[in-house]
């Protein structure tokens, strides 16, 4: 039960973080200056104010100074990530597996906020969670970093492959999202990126429906969203797949 309860509590305040990340990393701006403040008045958040998600209730969504509104995003993804930290605990008993998940659940998140927003995924989240994957493996299981080295080289060139056969279809932020992610899944990435794929085209299906064929196929949607969803079912249900898919047809 401890443990359950710091990992939501700890997600939490990483929620808080990842939401600055978000914000900051893609405007090329220090993550650690300036303290957090009101991007309109510019008033420094109190400690009091900066509380993860109950703050926002508090403060009903708005600035103490100035009363700008605060988007809702910020409680949801403080939220988002102290249940995904959770759910990782509850999943994974072993303590490669909770590490392994529980960062790349942080690196996934702003990575899919930044793409939806910016439509880019920054070297600096896909080359810090590859080392970080790496050490973590040859720190506690070094007997399962090969299988994890192979999945990373596997999943960045299956999808290198995809990009360069369709160059408007996904950029090489999205293949070294997908690299990352093997990095730390090892054969969860297979689902995983099938996963990505069926939603990926689902919702292309969707627009090209709504829209017509001419007009959707010109709707750029970002594809490292669907990369994070695939990576957060991989977490949970990836290696669940991948032991039915070999015991019902490999066997």
């Amino acid at each position: 039960m401890e443990a359950i309860t710091f990992a939501g509590v700890l997600g939490a305040i990483v929620g808080s973080f990842l939401n600055v990340v978000a914000y900051r990393l893609p405007r090329h701006e220090s993550l650690i200056t300036p303290a957090s403040h009101c991007p309109r008045c510019g008033t420094p958040v109190k400690p009091y104010d900066n509380i993860p998600i109950l703050s926002w209730l508090l403060l009903r969504g708005h600035c103490r100074s100035c009363a700008a509104p605060i988007s809702p995003r910020y409680p949801l993804v403080e939220a988002l990530t102290a249940a995904l930290c959770v759910g990782a605990v509850l999943v994974h008993h072993s303590a490669v597996s909770v590490a392994l998940s529980v960062v790349l659940i942080v690196l996934v998140v702003p990575a899919a906020l930044i793409d939806l927003e910016y439509r880019i995924i920054p070297n600096r989240i896909t080359a810090l969670g590859a080392v970080l994957a790496v050490l973590i493996g040859l720190a506690l299981d070094p007997a399962g970093e090969p299988e994890r080295l192979i999945a990373g080289a596997g999943a960045g060139g299956f999808l290198l492959l995809a990009a360069l056969a369709y160059p408007g279809g996904m950029g090489m932020g999205d293949v070294k999202l997908a690299g990352m992610m093997g990095l730390f899944l090892g054969s969860a990435v297979a689902p995983a990126l099938l996963i990505a794929l069926l939603a990926g085209v689902g919702l292309g299906a969707i627009i090209i429906a709504r829209k017509g064929a001419q007009a959707g196929r010109k709707t750029a949607v970002p594809f490292g969203p669907f990369l994070a969803l695939g990576a957060l079912l991989g977490v949970f249900v990836g290696h669940p797949l991948v032991n039915v898919y070999v015991n019902h047809f490999l066997h």
